[in-house]
């Protein structure tokens, strides 16, 4: 890793990590103070969802209505867009874009006449990466954390909701690394932004049908979200290691591939 090349980028990607941070906390926390006024209309609520189909709550996370009415059940339920396909969209779209930049933007030429090997630019870039996603994760847990705090009306398992943030890590990873890997594959220079951020959409939907829809729950084995447990106040809730061997399997294969790819692409100039 060069660490002047990895100040510069982390410089230019830092505008990028505050307004999505503020953003993605902002809705967390808008959507928590909501929560008393939930608590107050309960029975209105509970007649609305129970005309909604089980897998409309099931692929939220909630295995039973009530569990609406805890704190920490509320949150994973009312967030899971937030923190789960706002934080994917955003890892993806800096990740897909950071490797190529250069060369739609005609300042390869400049970056490769740097003293740096191929080698030192991808980890250069991919440490920016790993640290505004570490960076945004740890914001965006805290801002829930005081929010659990402050609306809180009886305890909560914070292990629970700890462990639901590193699934969320877990997953923020997954795109990332997914978005390094279609950025090398790319033969023009050009951004791919929509790209990344259709994946995002199209894994989500595909594990949405796959829980409102019995006959399809197969297919949601095709999406990283099915390896992500929401669960939150089930008592049982923990980390499961067949999901953290699947984050971390296709995550280091995804990188290791780019690599690959990277050290022998050609660089448009």
């Amino acid at each position: 890793m060069n660490r002047n090349l990895f100040l510069r980028e982390f410089r230019s990607n830092a505008t990028g990590l505050l307004i999505w941070t503020a953003i993605i906390a902002f809705l967390t926390t808008a959507t928590m103070s909501l929560y008393s006024i939930f608590l107050e209309n309960n029975t209105k609520i509970l007649a609305m969802i129970s005309i909604l189909p089980e897998g409309a709550l099931q692929f939220k996370g909630v295995s039973n209505v009530n569990d609406l009415f805890s704190v920490l059940g509320f949150y994973s339920a009312n967030n899971v867009i937030y923190m789960l396909v706002l934080g994917s969209i955003y890892s993806i779209v800096l990740s897909s874009n950071i490797l190529l930049k250069e060369e739609y933007g005609r300042t390869a030429e400049f970056l490769l006449s740097w003293p740096v090997t191929r080698g030192q630019v991808f980890f250069s870039k991919l440490a920016v990466v790993v640290i505004n996603i570490l960076a945004i994760n740890l914001i965006i847990t805290v801002a829930g954390y005081i929010s659990l705090e402050t609306c809180k009306k009886e305890p909560y398992s914070v292990d629970a909701f700890f462990i639901m943030s590193v699934y969320t890590l877990l997953l923020h990873f997954f795109f990332a690394t997914l978005g390094l890997f279609m950025s090398v594959l790319v033969k023009k220079p050009k951004p791919i932004t929509t790209l990344g951020v259709a994946w995002v959409m199209v894994l989500y939907f595909i594990f949405t049908i796959s829980n409102i829809t019995p006959d399809l729950s197969w297919a949601g084995y095709v999406s990283p979200y099915k390896f992500i447990d929401l669960d939150v106040v089930n008592p049982a809730y923990a980390l499961d290691l067949v999901n953290i061997m699947y984050f971390t399997l296709f995550s280091f294969l995804l990188i290791f591939f780019s690599l690959r790819i990277y050290l022998r692409k050609d660089i448009y100039l």
